[in-house]
């Protein structure tokens, strides 16, 4: 099945409306400009360069992540769409008075993996605008009406789901058509694992629990959780979300102790909660290490937060160190 003809059985089985509908096409045609950037990366430019500029959190952009939101927007402004939230902008980008649906991106998630040939990815989340987009930019992700992601490496892929019913769908862009197409049933994750992603390049820096969970694990056959594991860290989180909707795993990236890094690192807005909801779609589940992801109200568009998920299994063992430690 075409993506065109997901979206339209989506719609008339009434997971999702005329304005989503349209609004993930539009996300669709701007991916793939994104993905035919990708492939030419370093052919006409160096697209992995800093620009001299910064987004809102201070981090250096790319070339790449400036011209990733530019399509973006480009395309969405021919859309009902109501307000463009970007992890580069400061603030809203108000599109349609009238539109009904507020759309938050992270436009290039895996920036500094752009020059080594490493899967980047564009990360989405939908969320109603209420009439009024500039007063519901804070909502907790459970009011979210659609997310997902797409990745650009040896294929360019979208993981979709709407709130409103139906599956976590995946689909691969097919090269000779220039379309999206369905790969596969709907997309679960397997209740256990044997396999994680985290940076252990910080471990002196993580807190308690995290310590605790890992040192666990590590352990192997001989320890607590009685089985043997394999560290899998891509260092780009679309990649390893991908990787866990395949196969399974847990996905682990705690705050700790460095200064900044406090109270965690991925935003709560471009990434935790797209990511939230389609692993609880899924049958997995995602938290900041107690509390469910979707339950957190954003205090502001670039808040930050611990993001664990994946395995239903693993999460909840993390989440018992956590909570033990309150």
């Amino acid at each position: 099945m075409s993506l065109q003809g997901f979206l339209s059985a989506s719609a008339a089985a009434g997971h999702a409306d005329d304005d989503q509908v349209s609004i993930i096409a539009s996300l669709a045609e701007a991916a793939k400009s994104i993905d035919h950037l990708v492939r030419r990366n370093s052919i006409v430019a160096d697209l992995g360069t800093e620009t001299g500029g910064a987004n809102a959190d201070g981090d250096h952009q790319k070339a790449l992540d400036v011209k990733a939101e530019g399509l973006i927007l480009e395309h969405l402004s021919a859309t009902n769409a109501a307000a463009l939230l970007s992890e580069e902008q400061d603030d809203a980008v108000l599109l349609d008075p009238d539109g009904s649906v507020i759309v938050a991106v992270d436009p290039l998630d895996g920036s500094s993996n752009i020059s080594v040939n490493v899967t980047i990815g564009t990360i989405f989340s939908l969320l109603p605008s209420h009439g009024d987009a500039a007063a519901n930019t804070l909502q907790a992700g459970r009011h979210q009406l659609a997310a997902g992601f797409f990745t650009y490496g040896p294929q360019t892929t979208l993981v979709l789901t709407f709130a409103g019913g139906g599956d976590v769908a995946g689909f691969i862009l097919c090269p000779d058509s220039g379309e999206f197409i369905r790969s596969g049933g709907a997309l679960s994750v397997p209740a256990d694992t044997k396999e994680f992603a985290v940076n252990s390049a910080y471990t002196n820096y993580w807190f308690p629990p995290m310590k605790q969970w890992m040192d666990d694990t590590l352990m192997g056959k001989s320890g607590p959780c009685e089985k043997d594991y394999r560290m899998r860290w891509i260092a780009s989180l679309v990649a390893d979300g991908w990787r866990i909707l395949q196969r399974g795993g847990i996905f682990l990236y705690p705050a700790d102790q460095r200064p900044g890094n406090e109270t965690g690192r991925l935003r709560l807005v471009y990434e935790a909660n797209p990511i939230g909801l389609l692993m609880e779609r899924a049958g997995g589940m995602a938290i900041d290490g107690v509390n469910p992801i979707l339950d957190l109200v954003p205090e502001n568009l670039h808040q930050r937060v611990p993001l664990f998920f994946g395995a239903t299994s693993e999460v909840k063992r993390l989440q018992h160190h956590h909570s033990s430690a309150d």
